[in-house]
């Protein structure tokens, strides 16, 4: 399978924010730990920012290349989908 259709950058900056979205997940429950706080924070604001910018370019990423090369085009976009619930699951397991 040519995976020459994952070196766009439309097709790996959701996966770098996905990552960042996870990273900064990590270090704010590392540093307060998950107990519930009155007002949602930096790090929840910059996770939502992170989640949904990438949105737009997923979608954008699909509409061009999946008529082109659909079959490696599906393998990309399930990454991102992989990626996504990755950076999301700590936050709807723990209740973040």
């Amino acid at each position: 399978m040519n995976f020459s259709t994952l070196k766009r950058p439309t097709a790996w900056i959701p996966l770098a924010m996905s990552l960042a979205a996870l990273t900064t997940v990590i270090i704010h429950i590392l540093r307060f730990g998950t107990a519930r706080e009155p007002d949602e924070g930096t790090a929840a604001h910059l996770w939502q920012m992170l989640m949904a910018g990438q949105l737009p370019i997923i979608a954008f990423f699909a509409i061009k290349w999946l008529p082109r090369n659909p079959k490696t085009t599906f393998v990309v976009l399930a990454l991102q989908a992989l990626a996504g619930l990755a950076a999301a699951a700590p936050v709807f397991y723990l209740g973040l």
